[in-house]
């Protein structure tokens, strides 16, 4: 056989390799966001492939390996997207951002990927919303995560509010991903209460509004003390 007809096979085999891996990846992600963690097994997860369960086996050690590798596929395309759009809106104001110029970058950034990414974007959300409602490991994946980009935007917001209390932005950023995080598990509770009025499947609608409101949620909290 030539090197050519050898480098021609070993790139097929390679491909079929990172094919099958994503196919795993996807029928992991979309039963996850479904069930969770402890719904779902390496089998379900075969079966929705159309594999035999030791293929995953071979690929993942147990279901937290694969839970663990769905989680992180996204989240370094979501970080890395935040924090390239933080540090060009920085540069942009010249280090003196507004507190709904940092939030737009923050939250627009990560929303249009929900908007443009379809379903398998969708459902990596819902993902997230439940691994950061899951204390006992929860916590841990989304510092390892995202802590270096959400201590982007609290400095940004610093530098925004330079008078504002620390304890007040921490607890402003607090409400602003609780707030995200219910908005992605797309629950339909707002379907029900607005009678239809709103959807929790309109990212778009969410993206007109949320940097704006909760830009205001900051400047309430961190109004300058008056003198007694």
């Amino acid at each position: 056989m030539s090197e050519t007809a050898k480098t021609r096979r070993g790139s097929s085999k390679a491909e079929q390799r990172a094919e099958t891996m994503e196919q795993i990846l996807d029928a992991a992600e979309h039963l996850f966001s479904k069930h969770g963690l402890y719904g779902v097994t390496l089998k379900d997860v075969a079966q929705r492939v159309g594999v035999h369960h030791t293929l995953l086996n071979y690929y993942f050690e147990d279901k937290k390996k694969l839970f663990d590798a769905v989680f992180a596929r996204r989240a370094v395309v979501t970080s890395e997207r935040r924090m390239k759009a933080l540090d060009e809106y920085d540069a942009a104001t010249g280090g003196k951002p507004t507190v709904e110029g940092a939030l737009h970058a923050f939250l627009d950034t990560d929303l249009d990927l929900y908007i443009e990414g379809g379903e398998s974007w969708k459902n990596y959300g819902a993902l997230g919303a439940q691994v950061a409602n899951t204390p006992e490991w929860g916590a841990e994946l989304m510092d390892q995560h995202f802590d270096p980009v959400v201590l982007r935007l609290i400095g940004l917001l610093k530098k925004a509010l330079p008078d504002c209390a620390e304890e007040d932005i921490f607890w402003g950023y607090h409400f602003v991903t609780g707030a995200l995080l219910l908005t992605l598990a797309r629950t339909g509770r707002i379907d029900k209460l607005s009678n239809g009025l709103c959807r929790s499947e309109d990212f778009v609608a969410v993206k007109k509004r949320m940097a704006s409101f909760m830009a205001a949620g900051f400047l309430s909290i961190c109004k300058p003390k008056t003198a007694s």
